[in-house]
């Protein structure tokens, strides 16, 4: 979900944004890749076709794997019934009905398969087209997460997935909590969706009665107390779900329970970290900036973030943890020179005098290691 906007950096962040590949979020930051809509592949073919397979997908000269099709109608497009595909792509093989998406390849088409049912069919030919306003689009789509149809389920998770936070937001009243507190507890749920599905219910708190609201925020601080590995998914937006439902009230917390300290678990650490970069950059209206930056400091000294923590207190102006960030030169930075590429980037951007100096003793002290820092610094992130 794309931030509310980017800060203005300066002519001294230049540098610093582009080592840190800096860019405004354009989609859900905890939902992991969702690809393409089905809405999406409707609107960008010139025919979608409803087929029946003909036999088993093959490999074609070139290794793909191919299928054909008979052609039982059209939902878009001009092309006339039992016409043939002679090989749609596919995933895997198809059998019975499919949607066929198809762009013109001269006089032929050029098509991709996926299995369809009566009730996807329905939907790729129902659902709104993309240039309509995002909050009609996506009230369509919330009735549809976790459809009982799971190619349903999957491609309203891919819609939202793509918004942007504000249109999101937007919609936050056709976000039913009671199902959301259910779908967040639920171990058969995809783990992929639990990110979202975090955020969303912290949106819901924001809308709903008082009661509900309650029951929403216990969801939400029993998703984040319940144990499991640093590794588990969507842990991320369930952090960042509390921090829109209770704002500055759950930074506070959360800093408490330990979450934005050098000793937190790698995995959780970064979880913190990406939910942190949410709040910066979304929910300025009710965490006050300079408090998550401060939260952010926490981390510094966590192996796992620290030279990520040190790109974002450049981004965030947070320079009274010069020194800090300096330590890390040499201490992790002895080992990851990635940390020292994020030392070099925070002390180039940094204003005050005291940073010129320290610039001025590394590279004297580390004259080679140095300019390498600097150079990668100053070099966009791949």
């Amino acid at each position: 979900m794309a931030a509310a906007g980017t800060s203005l950096f300066g002519l001294r962040l230049a540098a610093l944004v582009s080592f840190a590949g800096t860019t405004v979020a354009v989609a859900c930051p905890f939902c992991g890749p969702v690809g393409r809509s089905l809405a999406e592949r409707r609107d960008a073919s010139a025919a979608v076709l409803i087929a029946e397979a003909l036999r088993a997908a093959a490999r074609d000269a070139d290794g793909l794997l191919v299928q054909p099709f008979a052609v039982l109608a059209a939902i878009r497009g001009d092309v006339p019934p039992q016409a043939g595909v002679e090989a749609a792509r596919v995933e895997a093989s198809i059998a019975g009905t499919a949607v066929l998406f198809c762009i013109a390849d001269g006089e032929r088409l050029r098509c991709e398969a996926i299995p369809a049912d009566e009730a996807v069919i329905d939907h790729v030919a129902q659902a709104p087209a993309v240039e309509e306003p995002a909050e009609r689009r996506l009230r369509w789509f919330a009735a549809r997460l976790e459809h009982p149809n799971e190619a349903i389920a999957a491609d309203a998770f891919t819609e939202f997935g793509l918004a942007p936070f504000e249109s999101v937001c937007q919609v936050a009243d056709a976000l039913d909590a009671t199902r959301l507190r259910t779908w967040l507890a639920d171990e058969s749920i995809d783990r992929r969706r639990r990110g979202f599905y975090g955020l969303a219910l912290g949106l819901a708190a924001r809308t709903g009665d008082a009661a509900s609201r309650v029951d929403t925020v216990a969801a939400l601080r029993a998703a984040v107390d319940a144990p499991g590995s640093d590794l588990r998914a969507g842990y991320d937006g369930i952090l960042a779900g509390l921090l829109v439902a209770d704002g500055a009230a759950a930074l506070d917390e959360l800093t408490r329970r330990g979450l934005f300290a050098a000793t937190t678990r790698a995995g959780d650490a970064r979880h913190a970290l990406a939910a942190l970069r949410f709040a910066w950059e979304s929910l300025d209206d009710s965490i006050p900036p300079a408090s998550v930056a401060a939260a952010t400091a926490g981390l510094l000294d966590n192996p796992a973030v620290a030279a990520d923590v040190a790109v974002d207190l450049a981004r965030e102006r947070r320079w009274e943890d010069l020194d800090r960030v300096v330590a890390l030169w040499s201490t992790l930075g002895r080992d990851d020179p990635l940390v020292r590429r994020a030392v070099a980037g925070y002390l180039e951007a940094c204003p005050l005098p005291a940073a010129l100096t320290h610039r001025e003793r590394l590279a004297a002290a580390e004259p080679v290691a140095w300019q390498a820092a600097r150079a990668a610094a100053a070099s966009p992130a791949r």
